[in-house]
């Protein structure tokens, strides 16, 4: 790895904190490690990060807090959640506010490398093909990574924004949710989470929802498909 991306880890179980940097320095990541709330609210705002690591339990200031306060400051710094609240509530919580992916302790580190390196990649390439694609009255302008629909711009997260390209890139065609995790998360393997399902959710809530047409439909059994 030829630059030294800088990850902000925010953990306050001290040998779990050593051996996750020990592990991320190994691969060549610049790990600075947050013990509290507090100290992560501090070194965010210090520097520039290329991705967070960020605990839910935590002294000060929980990681719910700490990953709103994160989001509404920067829109595009990718927030993986790292934590051992395992429910579906949980992470349904989490994704609403702002964070882009979430794995539960314990965890494999071959699954959190390949999680990070997911990210790292997206934020330092432009999506092929650039400028805009139209679906209905929806606008995806991939040069400036937003979204409009009848005129209103939708605030959508990295992943969100990703997923959305993938369906409307595909447009008429059913993606499984294999092809989603090879696309959108890099990774082939079944992660055991119905992470899809409420990504999905997320995206009907705000391109559809607010709206009479529907653009996001899914069949049964095969994936989830975009048409006018």
């Amino acid at each position: 790895m030829e630059k030294a991306y800088k990850i902000l880890l925010v953990e306050d179980e001290l040998k779990l904190g050593e051996v996750i940097k020990e592990e991320l320095d190994r691969k060549g990541y610049e790990t600075i490690i947050a013990r509290d709330g507090k100290e992560a609210e501090t070194l965010f705002n210090a520097t520039n990060y290329s991705l967070i690591l960020l605990d839910v339990s935590l002294p000060y200031k929980s990681g719910l807090t700490l990953c709103k306060q994160f989001r509404d400051f920067d829109k595009k710094v990718p927030i993986i959640m790292l934590t051992a609240l395992g429910e579906i509530h949980d992470k349904v919580k989490a994704f609403s506010i702002g964070a882009d992916d979430y794995i539960v302790k314990p965890f494999y580190f071959d699954e959190l490398f390949a999680r990070i390196n997911v990210f790292i990649r997206r934020s330092e390439r432009q999506i092929a093909g650039g400028g805009k694609f139209v679906v209905e009255d929806m606008v995806l302008d991939f040069d400036t990574k937003t979204v409009t629909r009848g005129g209103t711009e939708i605030t959508l997260t990295v992943k969100e924004f990703a997923l959305l390209s993938l369906l409307c890139k595909n447009k008429g065609k059913i993606i499984s949710k294999k092809e989603i995790l090879e696309n959108i998360w890099d990774v082939s393997f079944d992660t055991n989470t119905n992470t899809i399902e409420v990504y999905i959710s997320f995206l009907r809530n705000k391109i559809d929802k607010p709206f009479n047409n529907k653009l996001i439909f899914t069949k049964p059994g095969f994936g989830y498909y975009i048409k006018e």
